[in-house]
């Protein structure tokens, strides 16, 4: 399952919200870390399908679905201004983030010269195995294009806050966590992990604080669980199911 701003795992493999939000959400009620009822974003996730996800996979449609997410209803010029853009480009993208239900007007914000647009959604999801190795090619490379935007995104938020550090409290750099850890898994166990992540980070969402509690900030948790090929001492090396890196057996040896 690859994700963004959804906390329901089915596959593990996540994009995390972008902006995949994903990651990137919008700001939550109070005391329940989901979207406030003002803000107008719908809860539910949206699972992507082929169309929808060729419509998406656009490095531009991207970020604007993130931060539309991230900071709420804005106009094509802001949105350009944020991300260092033209108000032209926002502004076709938007149209084509429409035609798909990713984005929708609001037009008790608008005026005669200026539409606002919000986020659809709270966030995406689409199943690995539904696209990573689909018979259209134009598919699978619209999927390889989203996950390599959120990874993208996902590094680019990692060395903002790590260049940033000192200008956080001792509070908040005591309590940022950059780690990564190696386990021997089987697609089952690994599957169970990354469902246990989204329960433990969905419990926080429940216990997320209002926005003008003292000493709070939005958080961004990044989760990446995936496979990695065997390695051999001579650097060489296959992947499980593959059919590539299958053990030789020894000079002399018997197949059983």
């Amino acid at each position: 399952m690859t994700q963004n701003e959804a906390v329901d795992a089915e596959d593990p493999a996540g994009t995390g919200d972008t902006g995949h939000r994903e990651d990137a959400e919008a700001p939550g009620a109070p005391g329940t870390g989901r979207p406030d009822p003002g803000s107008g974003i719908p809860e539910h996730v949206r699972s992507l399908d082929p169309r929808s996800l060729r419509g998406l996979a656009h490095p531009l449609r991207i970020r604007l679905l993130g931060a539309l997410r991230e900071y709420g209803p804005a106009t094509a010029s802001q949105l350009g201004a944020r991300l260092g853009e033209s108000s032209g480009a926002t502004s076709y993208h938007l149209r084509q983030l429409a035609e798909h239900g990713f984005v929708v007007d609001v037009p008790e914000l608008g005026t005669a010269r200026e539409r606002w647009w919000r986020a659809g959604q709270r966030g995406i999801q689409s199943r690995t195995k539904d696209f990573a190795g689909h018979p259209d090619p134009a598919v699978r490379g619209a999927f390889a294009l989203l996950l390599h935007e959120v990874a993208t995104i996902h590094a680019q938020e990692l060395s903002t806050w790590l260049g940033t550090l000192h200008e956080w409290s001792d509070e908040w750099r005591d309590a940022g966590e950059v780690s990564d850890y190696s386990v021997r898994l089987t697609p089952e166990l690994a599957k169970e992990m990354n469902q246990e992540l989204q329960e433990v980070i969905q419990g926080y969402r429940e216990r997320a604080v209002e926005p003008g509690v003292e000493g709070s900030a939005p958080v961004r948790v990044h989760v990446h669980a995936f496979p990695r090929a065997e390695e051999k001492p001579d650097g060489t090396g296959g992947r499980p199911g593959s059919g590539e890196g299958t053990p030789e057996p020894e000079p002399g040896a018997k197949n059983p």
